[in-house]
């Protein structure tokens, strides 16, 4: 099973990530690699992202 820790990060993060896979044409697979993230997290984010037409969750 999982930790019961949860790692949290901040929507800046959040952001600057996002902006990683806009900007360098990278799967976002291998940018949350190159960040050490899960690449779950940062696709849901990816997408939350662009379902609000916005680059920045939250």
């Amino acid at each position: 099973m999982g930790s019961k820790y949860t790692k949290r990060y901040t929507a800046e993060f959040k952001r600057d990530a996002i902006a990683l896979v806009d900007s360098t044409g990278k799967t976002v697979s291998s940018v949350a690699r190159e960040l050490g993230i899960s690449s779950e997290s940062l696709r849901g984010w990816y997408r939350q992202a662009r379902r609000t037409g916005a680059r920045s969750p939250g």
